[in-house]
């Protein structure tokens, strides 16, 4: 393999009770597509942050190019060529697309006024190479999630830059956005740029990476070409051991019907009826904009029902507000984690107990002790990895937040827990401890709701499927009887035939429209 255009040799750097990297190495290739590989907490932030210099590294060195460099911060990696699309979004709402792909360099006459026709022209002209239906006149905030990520990616291509980095850059992404994605990359590739795709999904790596290096505890495990692998030996990399069973499902004798949703309607959701047992998982299937997270706000509370019935343990629950669903029994752990989950300001502690706090409490004294203990539980049944309960949770690896998250529910006590995306960002080592612990309280008879966008997910955890399709429920499908062909089906509207002794029922009311 020819020299890299950037390497990053025998990284180190720690932090108060943890080192992050322990000779940590990457290397980038110009007009190849580098895997940067491993579980939440191997230090593939950490290590981009070194390399932009937000960190200093307290050893090893840096090349670009051939020379030795030290950036002082993002914006001198950027103007050297170097941009990262981060994961989490760095945008503004309130100005247009245009305004904050050139946010901070705006072009400007010789006269210092700003060319603003110049800057639309060239915005469209990168929304157009990414395949986005909007003009760069548009808001930011009228666009989807997986919009803006697209404006974000637009963002870093202006910079025509000759390496870029892409932190989980489909993780909100639609299938025909993933392609026109994969489409720009490949055209950076041919164009010479050298390219560090980070992602937990493994179709995407062999699907559109040359190389892969793998991080392991911050240390330096191997690179290896992509054609040299396959799924199962970079598990094992990724890990340190091998994951015989994905997805792990048990078997558990089903109680009585803790959910009953009749007739619900609200905000996207139209005329949804289903039931939920006790000791079961019925997962949720469709495609981004069926309504399936607009269904699990409804349920809990955080939107408002037009029609309809909830009702737990046969209890009817008229839930205004999240706080009511809690109080009925309903725990919703979000989809967006930083955005509506956590507080990234506060301690691991703070954001684990704040909607127990009430159990935790004697009138209006927090009981401490309790808490400290309740938490310490959960970071050790979740194996969260932090140095300790105080520690602010913004410094936390994406997966360990995932998991703050999800205990952050069940420290309520409750009787339906509704997981949105719960292993959106998490890394395979993570996502199997996930569902060990979901198995775990599936088998102390709690009810849960798996709402997914991977499909082998529902289909591997879940005991029966709903699917959803514009606000409805299109089918439903037992374990057995499930497979992705009929999901599917079922997500684009177009309903399975009649039912059959070996075909699932169809459970929809009425054709979608």
């Amino acid at each position: 393999m020819t020299q890299p255009i950037l390497a990053l040799t025998q990284i180190e750097k720690a932090f108060p009770g943890v080192k992050a990297l322990d000779k940590a190495s990457l290397n980038v290739y110009s007009g190849r597509v580098m895997a940067l590989m491993g579980e939440n907490g191997a230090g593939k932030s950490t290590l981009m942050k070194v390399l932009t210099g937000i960190y200093n590294k307290d050893a090893g060195s840096i090349e670009y190019q051939g020379l030795p460099v030290k950036f002082k911060g993002p914006r001198e990696s950027q103007h050297a060529g170097i941009s990262i699309i981060h994961q989490e979004l760095n945008l503004i709402p309130e100005l247009t697309i245009a305004e904050n792909i050139f946010l901070g360099r705006e072009m400007v006459s010789p006269f210092g006024r700003i060319l603003w026709k110049t800057m639309y022209r060239k915005a469209d002209e990168l929304l157009a190479r990414l395949n986005v239906k909007h003009s760069a006149h548009t808001l930011l905030g009228e666009l989807s999630l997986g919009e803006q990520q697209m404006v974000e990616i637009a963002k870093a291509l202006s910079f025509e830059s000759k390496v870029i980095i892409m932190d989980e850059p489909t993780d909100a992404l639609t299938d025909t956005e993933t392609q026109s994605l994969f489409n720009v990359i490949n055209e950076l590739r041919d164009q010479g740029c050298g390219i560090v795709y980070i992602s937990h999904r493994l179709k995407e790596i062999f699907e559109i990476c040359d190389d892969i290096t793998v991080l392991r505890d911050g240390k330096f495990i191997g690179q290896c070409a992509v054609k040299e692998t396959d799924e199962e030996g970079l598990i094992e990399m990724m890990v340190g051991r091998r994951l015989d069973e994905q997805y792990p499902r048990v078997a558990v004798k089903q109680g009585d019907i803790s959910l009953a949703v009749e007739h619900l309607s609200g905000q996207g959701v139209h005329d949804v009826s289903f039931t939920l047992r006790k000791g079961e998982i019925l997962g949720i299937s469709g495609l981004m904009g069926a309504g399936r997270t607009e269904l699990m706000k409804t349920i809990y509370g955080a939107l408002p029902k037009t029609a309809g019935e909830v009702k737990v343990d046969g209890q009817l629950v008229d839930a205004h507000s999240p706080q009511d669903g809690l109080n009925a029994g309903i725990a919703y752990i979000s989809e967006d984690r930083k955005g509506d989950g956590l507080i990234l300001g506060l301690s691991v502690k703070e954001n684990m107990s704040l909607c127990a706090l009430p159990q935790l409490s004697k009138g209006i004294q927090i009981q401490h002790g309790a808490e400290k203990l309740a938490v310490d539980d959960f970071i050790q049944l979740f194996n969260i990895k932090t140095p300790k309960r105080e520690q602010i949770i913004g410094n936390l690896s994406g997966g360990n937040q995932q998991k703050v998250a999800i205990a952050k529910g069940l420290m309520t006590r409750p009787k339906i827990l509704i997981l949105d995306e719960p292993t959106r960002g998490v890394d395979v080592g993570a996502k199997k401890e996930i569902y060990q612990l979901i198995n775990e309280f599936k088998a102390e008879g709690m009810s849960i709701i798996l709402v997914s966008s991977e499909m082998p997910e529902v289909l591997g955890m879940s005991d029966r499927i709903l699917v959803m399709h514009e606000g409805r429920i299109s089918g439903e499908f037992s374990a057995t009887e499930a497979n992705q062909e009929n999901l599917l089906a079922c997500a684009v509207g177009r309903l399975p035939q009649r039912p059959t002794e070996n075909q699932p029922k169809n459970v929809s009311n009425e054709e979608p429209a």
